[in-house]
């Protein structure tokens, strides 16, 4: 592939690169606008062809109907038509299926019948922060009731002062399950902090968000080599032998929370108005160690996970990994000094996503590749659904200082 420095502008600024983004976006919409709505409440997740999983009542993810209120609402702000019906659907959903009205919080599984999982996840909350503050933007009347519930949930029962992150799991009744702390959960809770911050100018929103990663990020991924560490006990001590769930908990290290990573303490030093020095350097690191340790350069794509000897451990190549590593790239090429080495990245990982992750027949992405590159699912049952895409796609189309909803906003969706 050429090199960056061999040619005269990035790809994000050149009109036929934008168009293509466009246009894959556009089709993530037409994919799961007119398929996923189920009639009964929630969403379906889909097959490949874009048919439900379980047509018949199916279990609904309370991370998986969030994310769908929040892509909708950038659909909305974009001015796509058929937006506001999907946002509705599923913030009633939420509010009235997912929520616990006798213990509070959030159910984290439901279906037709009620709650299949009833535990009180912090990934769960963490993205019905993010559902409530994308909703607020696009002004839904369900949206200042439940950022202010989730918001004192948030508070109240899972944030630990003492560390400066949140725990990870409850039962129904908030009793505890185990002594467990992980950081996935914080990225994504930090993810929603910053866009409640956006939405609100409330200051505390934003301080936990800079709490969450100076732990995770500038204590314990710094001690690494900025390798992020994923499971830790109740004091925050690492635990290199878990073993957990594979989609949400999978041993070792996972190079893509690395790149997702970068692309949010990149966002977070923007908001916070640019004074924590070590902000930038992290996210340069943790970008570069991706692409040393985590990039096939035999095949392409990133291994799923490593071991702590930096050897592949799971070697299936996801999409979500590519999508948070273009997503790094745009903020890396937006935000530090010019370097042809995120450049380079950006086209290479693009190419990839064009060449073996777009589902070109069926519409949609693949959501699992084999380490050859072939379409599989031995941990996915389906598509992926559209929020890793949908971002990936319009995060270069759009000035890198801030969330998606934010700088549509306030520079507007002009291509």
């Amino acid at each position: 592939m050429p090199k960056a420095e061999t040619l005269s502008a990035n790809w994000s600024t050149l009109p036929l690169h934008r168009q293509w983004l466009l246009k894959q976006a556009d089709g993530l919409y037409d994919f799961f606008q007119y398929r996923a709505v189920n009639p009964k409440g929630g969403f379906f997740d889909l097959n490949a062809s874009g048919a439900p999983l379980q047509p018949e009542n199916p279990v609904r993810g309370i991370h998986a109907s969030a994310r769908m209120v929040h892509c909708f609402a950038i659909g909305h702000l974009l001015g796509r038509p058929g937006c506001g019906d999907i946002i509705d659907h599923g913030m009633t959903y939420l509010w009235e299926n997912h929520r616990d009205t006798r213990h509070g919080g959030y159910f984290w599984q439901v279906d037709d019948n009620g709650p299949v999982d009833s535990s009180k996840q912090g990934y769960g909350h963490a993205f019905v922060l993010l559902a409530a503050s994308s909703a607020k933007v696009v002004g839904h009347p369900l949206a200042d009731a439940m950022l202010a519930d989730v918001t004192e949930v948030l508070q109240t029962r899972f944030w630990e002062e003492n560390h400066g992150a949140i725990n990870e799991e409850f039962n129904r009744d908030w009793s505890p399950i185990e002594a467990y702390r992980g950081q996935n959960s914080n990225m994504h809770l930090t993810e929603a902090l910053m866009a409640a911050y956006e939405v609100t100018g409330e200051r505390s929103y934003l301080d936990k968000a800079e709490r969450i990663a100076d732990l995770i990020i500038n204590r314990c991924a710094r001690a690494l080599d900025f390798r992020v560490p994923e499971h830790f006990d109740d004091n925050w001590t690492l635990n290199k032998d878990y073993r957990g769930n594979e989609m949400f908990r999978p041993s070792g290290s996972t190079p893509g929370h690395w790149l997702e990573w970068a692309r949010l303490i990149l966002q977070l030093w923007v908001l916070g108005d640019r004074k924590h020095d070590w902000m930038p350097l992290a996210a340069q690191s943790l970008f570069v160690q991706s692409m040393a340790l985590g990039w096939d350069r035999q095949q392409g794509g990133f291994f799923y996970t490593l071991d702590w000897d930096n050897v592949p451990a799971k070697t299936e190549k996801l999409w979500w990994p590519m999508c948070e590593a273009a997503g790094a790239a745009h903020f890396l090429n937006e935000n530090l000094p010019a370097d042809a080495f995120y450049e380079d990245s950006y086209r290479k990982i693009w190419s990839t996503i064009s060449n073996r992750f777009i589902d070109h027949k069926n519409g949609g992405w693949h959501e699992e590749l084999t380490e050859n590159l072939v379409p599989a699912n031995t941990l996915f049952p389906g598509k992926g659904d559209i929020y890793h895409a949908l971002q990936a796609c319009l995060i270069p189309l759009f000035p890198a200082d801030g969330s998606l909803t934010k700088v549509i906003t306030e520079k507007g969706a002009r291509f």
